[in-house]
Protein backbone atom coordinates (compact mmCIF):
# COMPACT_ATOMS: atom_id res chain seq x y z
CA UNK A 1 0.00 0.00 0.00
CA UNK A 2 1.50 3.37 -0.96
CA UNK A 3 1.48 6.50 1.22
CA UNK A 4 -1.18 8.28 -0.84
CA UNK A 5 -3.61 5.38 -0.49
CA UNK A 6 -3.03 5.14 3.25
CA UNK A 7 -3.64 8.86 3.74
CA UNK A 8 -6.88 8.72 1.81
CA UNK A 9 -8.30 5.90 3.95
CA UNK A 10 -7.70 7.85 7.15
CA UNK A 11 -9.80 10.83 6.07
CA UNK A 12 -12.17 9.41 3.46
CA UNK A 13 -13.67 5.97 2.88
CA UNK A 14 -12.43 3.58 0.20
CA UNK A 15 -14.65 3.15 -2.82
CA UNK A 16 -17.98 4.79 -3.45
CA UNK A 17 -20.35 5.74 -0.65
CA UNK A 18 -23.39 3.54 -0.45
CA UNK A 19 -26.78 5.03 -1.26
CA UNK A 20 -28.55 2.79 1.21
CA UNK A 21 -30.96 5.02 3.16
CA UNK A 22 -30.58 5.47 6.90
CA UNK A 23 -33.54 6.44 9.08
CA UNK A 24 -33.42 9.90 10.60
CA UNK A 25 -33.39 8.57 14.18
CA UNK A 26 -30.72 5.97 13.45
CA UNK A 27 -28.63 8.57 11.62
CA UNK A 28 -28.93 10.93 14.60
CA UNK A 29 -27.91 8.18 17.01
CA UNK A 30 -24.87 7.36 14.89
CA UNK A 31 -23.93 11.02 14.48
CA UNK A 32 -24.06 11.59 18.23
CA UNK A 33 -21.99 8.47 18.78
CA UNK A 34 -19.37 9.77 16.37
CA UNK A 35 -19.39 13.20 17.99
CA UNK A 36 -18.84 11.72 21.45
CA UNK A 37 -16.08 9.43 20.21
CA UNK A 38 -14.23 12.29 18.53
CA UNK A 39 -14.55 14.36 21.70
CA UNK A 40 -13.15 11.53 23.83
CA UNK A 41 -10.24 11.03 21.43
CA UNK A 42 -9.46 14.75 20.87
CA UNK A 43 -8.56 13.93 17.25
CA UNK A 44 -8.96 10.71 15.30
CA UNK A 45 -8.73 9.32 11.77
CA UNK A 46 -11.71 7.99 9.86
CA UNK A 47 -10.32 4.45 9.95
CA UNK A 48 -9.83 4.48 13.71
CA UNK A 49 -13.17 6.18 14.27
CA UNK A 50 -15.17 3.70 12.20
CA UNK A 51 -13.47 0.82 14.03
CA UNK A 52 -14.18 2.29 17.46
CA UNK A 53 -17.89 2.75 16.81
CA UNK A 54 -18.30 -0.37 14.66
CA UNK A 55 -19.61 1.56 11.68
CA UNK A 56 -18.78 1.26 7.96
CA UNK A 57 -16.32 3.95 6.93
CA UNK A 58 -18.61 5.19 4.15
CA UNK A 59 -21.50 5.70 6.60
CA UNK A 60 -19.26 7.33 9.16
CA UNK A 61 -17.80 9.69 6.57
CA UNK A 62 -21.23 10.95 5.42
CA UNK A 63 -22.21 11.72 9.00
CA UNK A 64 -18.86 13.32 9.78
CA UNK A 65 -19.16 15.64 6.80
CA UNK A 66 -22.67 16.64 7.89
CA UNK A 67 -21.39 17.45 11.38
CA UNK A 68 -18.52 19.35 9.79
CA UNK A 69 -20.92 21.40 7.65
CA UNK A 70 -22.72 22.54 10.81
CA UNK A 71 -19.49 23.36 12.61
CA UNK A 72 -19.62 20.54 15.16
CA UNK A 73 -16.50 18.86 13.76
CA UNK A 74 -13.37 20.00 11.94
CA UNK A 75 -11.20 18.04 9.49
CA UNK A 76 -7.47 18.66 9.10
CA UNK A 77 -6.46 17.94 5.52
CA UNK A 78 -2.78 17.65 6.39
CA UNK A 79 -3.11 15.15 9.23
CA UNK A 80 -6.36 13.60 7.94
CA UNK A 81 -7.74 13.77 11.50
CA UNK A 82 -11.18 14.74 12.77
CA UNK A 83 -11.60 16.92 15.86
CA UNK A 84 -14.31 18.86 17.71
CA UNK A 85 -15.47 22.07 16.00
CA UNK A 86 -16.26 25.48 17.36
CA UNK A 87 -20.05 24.96 17.34
CA UNK A 88 -19.73 22.04 19.75
CA UNK A 89 -17.56 24.25 21.95
CA UNK A 90 -20.17 27.01 21.85
CA UNK A 91 -22.95 24.68 22.93
CA UNK A 92 -20.79 23.22 25.67
CA UNK A 93 -19.99 26.73 26.83
CA UNK A 94 -23.69 27.51 27.03
CA UNK A 95 -24.23 24.50 29.30
CA UNK A 96 -21.25 25.49 31.46
CA UNK A 97 -22.65 28.99 31.93
CA UNK A 98 -26.01 27.57 32.93
CA UNK A 99 -24.47 25.25 35.49
CA UNK A 100 -22.31 28.11 36.76
CA UNK A 101 -25.38 30.28 37.25
CA UNK A 102 -26.94 27.56 39.43
CA UNK A 103 -23.77 27.05 41.48
CA UNK A 104 -23.08 30.75 41.99
CA UNK A 105 -26.73 31.54 42.58
CA UNK A 106 -27.31 29.05 45.40
CA UNK A 107 -25.79 31.21 48.20
CA UNK A 108 -27.66 34.24 46.84
CA UNK A 109 -30.94 32.33 47.00
CA UNK A 110 -30.30 31.35 50.61
CA UNK A 111 -29.43 34.93 51.52
CA UNK A 112 -32.61 36.21 49.88
CA UNK A 113 -34.72 33.66 51.72
CA UNK A 114 -33.17 34.70 55.04
CA UNK A 115 -33.60 38.41 54.29
CA UNK A 116 -37.23 38.18 53.20
CA UNK A 117 -38.47 35.04 54.92
CA UNK A 118 -39.89 33.91 51.57
CA UNK A 119 -38.98 31.25 49.00
CA UNK A 120 -36.21 32.27 46.60
CA UNK A 121 -36.07 30.87 43.06
CA UNK A 122 -33.69 30.74 40.12
CA UNK A 123 -34.85 30.01 36.57
CA UNK A 124 -33.34 30.06 33.09
CA UNK A 125 -34.77 30.83 29.68
CA UNK A 126 -35.42 27.82 27.46
CA UNK A 127 -37.30 27.68 24.16
CA UNK A 128 -39.48 30.66 24.94
CA UNK A 129 -40.34 29.51 28.48
CA UNK A 130 -38.70 29.75 31.88
CA UNK A 131 -37.46 26.60 33.58
CA UNK A 132 -36.93 26.62 37.34
CA UNK A 133 -33.56 25.10 38.19
CA UNK A 134 -32.96 25.95 41.85
CA UNK A 135 -34.95 26.98 44.91
CA UNK A 136 -34.46 27.66 48.62
CA UNK A 137 -37.76 27.27 50.43
CA UNK A 138 -39.01 29.37 53.31
CA UNK A 139 -39.72 27.72 56.64
CA UNK A 140 -43.28 29.05 56.57
CA UNK A 141 -45.99 26.36 56.27
CA UNK A 142 -47.66 28.16 53.34
CA UNK A 143 -45.12 28.79 50.61
CA UNK A 144 -44.50 28.83 46.87
CA UNK A 145 -42.95 25.72 45.38
CA UNK A 146 -41.43 25.09 41.96
CA UNK A 147 -39.98 21.62 41.46
CA UNK A 148 -36.66 21.79 39.52
CA UNK A 149 -37.47 21.37 35.83
CA UNK A 150 -40.88 23.05 36.12
CA UNK A 151 -41.66 25.13 33.04
CA UNK A 152 -43.74 28.31 33.07
CA UNK A 153 -45.02 30.73 30.45
CA UNK A 154 -42.97 33.90 30.56
CA UNK A 155 -45.84 36.41 30.60
CA UNK A 156 -47.32 34.82 33.74
CA UNK A 157 -44.07 34.51 35.69
CA UNK A 158 -42.01 37.12 37.52
CA UNK A 159 -38.72 35.81 36.13
CA UNK A 160 -40.30 35.30 32.72
CA UNK A 161 -41.50 38.90 32.59
CA UNK A 162 -38.06 40.12 33.70
CA UNK A 163 -36.58 38.25 30.71
CA UNK A 164 -39.26 39.39 28.25
CA UNK A 165 -38.58 42.99 29.22
CA UNK A 166 -35.13 42.71 27.67
CA UNK A 167 -36.41 41.68 24.25
CA UNK A 168 -36.76 44.37 21.64
CA UNK A 169 -40.19 45.03 20.12
CA UNK A 170 -39.63 42.70 17.18
CA UNK A 171 -38.41 39.84 19.39
CA UNK A 172 -41.32 40.31 21.78
CA UNK A 173 -43.80 40.29 18.91
CA UNK A 174 -42.35 37.05 17.54
CA UNK A 175 -42.46 35.53 21.01
CA UNK A 176 -46.15 36.43 21.39
CA UNK A 177 -47.00 34.99 17.98
CA UNK A 178 -45.25 31.76 18.85
CA UNK A 179 -46.24 31.26 22.48
CA UNK A 180 -49.46 33.26 22.83
CA UNK A 181 -50.78 34.96 25.96
CA UNK A 182 -52.69 32.26 27.78
CA UNK A 183 -54.95 33.30 30.66
CA UNK A 184 -54.45 31.67 34.08
CA UNK A 185 -56.23 34.12 36.38
CA UNK A 186 -58.15 37.37 36.04
CA UNK A 187 -54.82 39.15 36.58
CA UNK A 188 -52.91 37.48 33.73
CA UNK A 189 -51.81 39.89 31.02
CA UNK A 190 -53.43 38.72 27.80
CA UNK A 191 -53.43 41.98 25.84
CA UNK A 192 -50.29 42.64 23.73
CA UNK A 193 -50.46 46.41 24.27
CA UNK A 194 -50.70 45.95 28.03
CA UNK A 195 -47.73 43.56 27.93
CA UNK A 196 -45.62 46.12 26.06
CA UNK A 197 -46.51 48.73 28.68
CA UNK A 198 -45.60 46.31 31.49
CA UNK A 199 -42.23 45.63 29.88
CA UNK A 200 -41.45 49.35 29.90
CA UNK A 201 -42.26 49.60 33.61
CA UNK A 202 -39.98 46.62 34.35
CA UNK A 203 -37.07 48.18 32.47
CA UNK A 204 -37.53 51.47 34.33
CA UNK A 205 -37.56 50.06 37.87
CA UNK A 206 -35.21 47.10 37.35
CA UNK A 207 -37.48 44.27 38.53
CA UNK A 208 -40.69 42.47 37.54
CA UNK A 209 -43.78 41.64 39.58
CA UNK A 210 -46.14 38.71 39.20
CA UNK A 211 -49.24 39.71 41.13
CA UNK A 212 -51.44 36.59 41.18
CA UNK A 213 -51.01 36.29 37.42
CA UNK A 214 -50.22 32.56 37.44
CA UNK A 215 -51.74 31.46 40.74
CA UNK A 216 -54.33 33.25 42.84
CA UNK A 217 -53.05 34.15 46.28
CA UNK A 218 -49.37 34.16 45.22
CA UNK A 219 -47.07 37.04 44.33
CA UNK A 220 -43.51 37.22 43.10
CA UNK A 221 -40.81 39.83 42.47
CA UNK A 222 -37.93 39.03 40.09
CA UNK A 223 -34.87 40.47 38.35
CA UNK A 224 -32.77 39.30 35.39
CA UNK A 225 -29.26 37.82 35.31
CA UNK A 226 -27.05 38.77 32.35
CA UNK A 227 -24.29 36.99 30.44
CA UNK A 228 -21.04 38.54 29.21
CA UNK A 229 -22.88 40.10 26.25
CA UNK A 230 -25.41 41.88 28.45
CA UNK A 231 -28.16 39.44 27.42
CA UNK A 232 -30.77 38.39 30.00
CA UNK A 233 -30.35 34.61 30.28
CA UNK A 234 -31.79 33.79 33.71
CA UNK A 235 -33.53 35.37 36.65
CA UNK A 236 -33.87 35.24 40.41
CA UNK A 237 -37.04 35.85 42.39
CA UNK A 238 -38.76 35.84 45.76
CA UNK A 239 -42.27 34.42 45.89
CA UNK A 240 -44.92 33.81 48.51
CA UNK A 241 -48.55 34.34 49.57
CA UNK A 242 -50.09 37.72 48.81
CA UNK A 243 -50.81 38.29 52.50
CA UNK A 244 -47.07 38.22 53.21
CA UNK A 245 -46.10 40.16 50.08
CA UNK A 246 -48.24 43.34 50.26
CA UNK A 247 -47.67 46.35 48.03
CA UNK A 248 -45.66 48.02 50.80
CA UNK A 249 -43.05 45.23 50.67
CA UNK A 250 -42.65 44.94 46.91
CA UNK A 251 -40.23 47.84 46.43
CA UNK A 252 -38.01 46.70 49.31
CA UNK A 253 -37.94 43.13 48.01
CA UNK A 254 -37.50 44.33 44.44
CA UNK A 255 -34.31 46.16 45.38
CA UNK A 256 -32.99 43.12 47.27
CA UNK A 257 -33.73 40.79 44.35
CA UNK A 258 -32.19 43.15 41.82
CA UNK A 259 -28.99 43.44 43.85
CA UNK A 260 -28.81 39.64 44.19
CA UNK A 261 -29.28 39.25 40.43
CA UNK A 262 -26.55 41.82 39.76
CA UNK A 263 -24.19 39.99 42.14
CA UNK A 264 -24.76 36.72 40.26
CA UNK A 265 -24.24 38.51 36.94
CA UNK A 266 -20.88 39.85 38.05
CA UNK A 267 -19.87 36.50 39.57
CA UNK A 268 -20.33 34.69 36.24
CA UNK A 269 -18.52 37.39 34.29
CA UNK A 270 -21.69 38.98 32.96
CA UNK A 271 -22.44 42.61 32.24
CA UNK A 272 -25.26 44.34 34.08
CA UNK A 273 -27.47 46.14 31.55
CA UNK A 274 -30.29 48.51 32.37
Amino acid sequence: MDETSNTRTRGRPRGQATNKPVSNVKALERALMLLKTVADADSVSLTDLSQRVGMPASTAHRLLVTLQNFGYLEFNESSQLWSIGVEAFRIGGSFSRRIKVVEVGRPMLRALMEQTGETANLAVADDGDVVFVSQVETHEPIRAFHRPGTRAHMHASGIGKALLAHMNSEELQKWMQRKGLASYTANTITDPEQLHHEMQLIRERGWAIDSEERTLGMRCVAAPIYNEFGEAIAGISVSGPTVRLPDTAMTEYGVLVRHAADDITRSIGGEVTR
